[in-house]
């Protein structure tokens, strides 16, 4: 009984392989002409390379979205999960729970689970900040985020930052400096490297440093790092004035040429570029017919109306002056 029993299972499974076999045959070939079947990725179909039929259609890309040329690309674009980022302290690399007391479909939990959630948020922050090291480069890109936020600028400024304020680190750089210090000068370098520049009193307004440690600690990452940073350009400053005051295209160009004309004669030397922007966009304000004040321009730039009426007189004379005869 025991043997009968033993060579009915052995038969059952031998006919299951061959069944399997026989379906996957079938899948392999054409069921018109029994041709065999290739992927067309292109068109996302699978056809018979005899007849043509397309068997499947709409099929799933389920390979990456990018392009390699060798493996040596190819291992250096393969990940998995979220693009690592310098913007945060372990390069988006650990878990982060999130502050929602929800489940995965946002009910609410019990006050005992939240509990629960609460010290394991508690424990995750010390995995994620290991050493004085980490936790000094958690607060330092913190405030470069909320600065870069509340300044407006984009996300390649951010990282360029976080860049900047991580090799001070690893130089140690920072030993009788403020983390808000090198933060702020990294935010203000990175700014300027990437042609979105913000005045020192711009910086400042947001940083929890004042101007004079602002300006000490930038000179010195400059020059202990040995970053290229060009002067400020005033033309750089005169897109956001001019979308700040709601002034017209006709407007910018007009300024784009008045600080143009100011190069040529040499007035930049020695200038504020802030403040040539800004009386720049007055003066070509004027001279289109925009209806702007002083003091806007003032509220806009952060610099004294004095400046702007100096300023601007030195860009109508150096503008009169190029003209031609």
């Amino acid at each position: 009984m025991t043997d009968n029993i033993r060579t009915y299972t052995r038969e059952d499974e031998a006919t299951t392989e061959e069944e399997t076999q026989a379906e996957q045959g079938e899948k392999e070939q054409c069921p018109e002409c029994g041709g065999r079947l290739i992927s067309d990725t292109e068109h996302a179909e699978t056809v018979c390379q005899d007849c043509g039929l397309v068997v499947e259609e709409d099929e799933i890309d389920r390979g990456p979205e990018w392009r390699a040329f060798d493996a040596a690309e190819k291992d250096e674009k393969s990940r998995v999960g979220a693009p690592t980022t310098n913007m945060m302290h372990d390069q988006g690399l650990s878990t982060n729970i999130g502050w929602q007391d929800k489940d995965a479909y946002g009910r609410s939990l019990s006050s005992r689970q939240r509990q629960k959630m609460q010290r394991l948020r508690t424990w995750n922050e010390r995995f994620r900040t290991r050493d004085s090291k980490e936790r000094n480069l958690k607060q330092a890109l913190g405030e470069i985020d909320r600065m870069a936020s509340a300044l407006g600028l984009p996300e390649n400024v951010r990282e360029t930052a976080s860049v900047i304020y991580r090799r001070a680190l690893e130089e140690d750089l920072l030993p009788g400096r403020s983390i808000e210090g090198v933060a702020t000068s990294s935010l203000y370098a990175a700014a300027r490297q990437a042609g979105t520049p913000r005045s020192l009193d711009e910086i400042s307004a947001v940083s929890r440093v004042d101007k004079m440690e602002l300006t000490r600690t930038y000179r010195y990452i400059i020059r202990e790092l040995g970053l290229e940073v060009k002067p400020a350009d005033p033309e750089h400053y005169v897109p956001r004035f001019v979308s700040d005051l709601d002034l017209s295209d006709e407007t910018e160009r007009m300024a784009r040429e008045l600080l143009d004309s100011a190069r040529e004669e040499g007035v930049h030397s020695g200038k504020s570029p802030v403040g040539l922007a800004a009386a720049a966009v007055y003066a070509a304000a004027l001279l289109t017919n925009e209806k702007v004040t002083q003091n806007d321009v003032s509220e806009v730039a952060s610099i004294s109306e004095v400046t702007i009426r100096n300023r601007y007189k030195e860009l109508l004379e150096a503008s009169d002056s190029a003209a031609p005869a």
